[in-house]
């Protein structure tokens, strides 16, 4: 894309539609490995912006950085590198502990029961892995955040501030679906907007090879088992990882 060009085709480009992942077939995918370390995107240059959304939340173990692995680092660079003027790409989630992972699943799952209680436990399953990958450090089927494959991102304006993408981060509504504004639209309406800038990241990601988790317009990955099931990759190089603290760096030394 043209950095010059405000207005780049992508901005008109449909984002096509993609049923939900099978979270069966999707563990089924065999895990090659790789010794990439997690790299924070506090590292990254203009123009990458870095807003640890759960630490800023308070979610209980989140970190107040975001860490990616370095395939996904570099690729993320050259995403924003081709933005048009003016606009910046706002990571706002990446590498994620699994007490973090937890959270988000159980507190998900307790408020769709609270409002559905008569879902039953395998209606209640599919309800909440819509928004949250059910939590697994299982070394053949980890969840995706848990890998450093999996990226939660959005555009922003020169001042720093959030696009329009028609719902909020991490808003558990139907409208948050990646092609869920794609339906018609009545002429003026605001969403005309937000769609525009779906599509402009949806496309800006695509190119670069990262895939969408349909459910969710924010979540994006690269080099894990949803990236593989969405890009018909036959293996996968990110199983879990974890942070190279000091205590892992003596335990390898020593």
């Amino acid at each position: 894309m043209n950095r010059s060009d405000p207005d780049t085709p992508h901005a008109d480009t449909p984002i096509p539609h993609r049923a939900e992942p099978d979270w069966l077939a999707v563990g089924r995918l065999p895990i090659t490995g790789s010794d990439e370390p997690l790299v924070p995107m506090s590292l990254a240059p203009p123009p990458i912006k870095v807003f640890p959304a759960y630490a800023r939340m308070g979610i209980p173990g989140a970190i107040d950085e975001c860490y990616v692995r370095e395939g996904v680092y570099r690729r993320l660079l050259a995403v924003a590198r081709a933005l048009p003027e003016g606009l910046s790409l706002l990571v706002l989630d990446g590498w994620r502990p699994w007490r973090v992972q937890q959270y988000l699943f159980e507190t998900l799952q307790a408020t769709i029961q609270a409002n559905h209680p008569g879902l039953d436990d395998q209606e209640l399953l599919v309800r909440t892995r819509e928004f949250v990958a059910q939590p697994s450090t299982e070394p053949t089927a980890p969840s995706p955040h848990l890998t450093g494959g999996a990226v939660d991102v959005t555009l922003c304006d020169a001042d720093g501030l959030p696009l329009d993408m028609g719902t909020l981060f991490d808003e558990a509504v139907p409208a948050s679906h990646a092609d869920a504004l794609e339906a018609e639209l009545e002429e003026g309406d605001r969403r005309h907007q937000a769609r525009k800038n779906r599509r402009l990241l949806y496309h800006a990601m695509h190119a670069q090879g990262f895939t969408n988790l349909p459910s969710e317009w924010w979540h994006y990955d690269l080099g894990d088992q949803l990236w593989a099931h969405y890009g018909g990759h036959a293996s996968v190089p990110y199983g879990p990882a974890e942070l190279d603290t000091i205590e892992n760096r003596w335990r390898r030394q020593l």
